[in-house]
């Protein structure tokens, strides 16, 4: 299925070819690091969010800095998410840091809005996006993306089930099902779509509609927002 054209969220992430078949019961575990250190980023995105609201406001831009600091609270969630409980595609550890790694199997970016409308940004991250909360309660089990007493996704829903299905799958039979993993990543952009929206990162709607696939393209990943280089990585099987 073809991305959409012109999207300023993107998200890739390969599938490691020689994943293991009983990690998977840990790396939420493993991953506890990350989520300390994610709970105090999301309380500190929060702010930057509020802060980014009254000078969008006020000039109509996002401040460059605060936004470089949003999209790597994103990208850091991603990774830990795609690690520890989302897809779980790789059993490489994720890296400490807001910046891109060029050579991580997963990568989130968000393309820098010169401009964005003042009237929208008092109504889109509540009024506008409701139809998309809806969408992404059911992908998520409820919504907030890394906001709530943790950084993860809260409770049940599509993500979660379809995670723990793959994750069997690979215990038994020792491959994992292309096929789901593409659908996850597809859920996983939809999420991080409607994210960065209601973030007021961009003024452009998410669309209802699946992008599956691993690579998330055009245009291609450009430089990292937080200050690395927005690789692909090396796709897997």
């Amino acid at each position: 299925m073809n991305p959409v054209a012109g999207s300023p969220v993107r998200i890739e992430a390969f599938l490691d070819p020689r994943l293991s078949r009983w990690l998977w019961l840990v790396k939420w575990l493993l991953a506890v690091p990350h989520y300390i250190v994610l709970f105090f980023l999301w309380i500190a995105f929060f702010f930057v969010t509020v802060v980014a609201f009254f000078a969008i406001l006020f000039t109509g831009q996002y401040p460059r800095s605060l936004f470089d600091f949003n999209v790597g609270v994103l990208r850091w969630n991603w990774r830990v998410g795609y690690y520890a409980h989302t897809a779980l595609g790789t059993d490489r550890y994720p890296p400490f840091t807001l910046a891109d790694v060029a050579d991580y199997p997963a990568h989130l970016d968000v393309a820098y809005p010169e401009r964005l409308s003042r009237g929208l940004v008092l109504v889109k991250w509540w009024l506008l996006v409701i139809p998309q909360y809806i969408v992404v309660g059911m992908f998520v089990g409820d919504w907030g993306w890394g906001w709530g007493e943790s950084d993860r996704w809260h409770g049940g829903g599509l993500v979660y089930f379809l995670s723990l299905v793959a994750v069997i799958v690979l215990a038994f039979t020792g491959r994992y099902p292309v096929q789901l993993f593409d659908l996850l990543i597809g859920l996983a952009r939809w999420v991080a779509r409607v994210a960065a929206y209601a973030a007021l990162m961009t003024d452009v709607y998410p669309p209802f509609r699946l992008d599956m696939g691993p690579q998330d393209f055009p245009p291609p990943l450009t430089k990292s927002s937080a200050g690395g280089t927005g690789g692909t990585g090396s796709p897997g099987s």
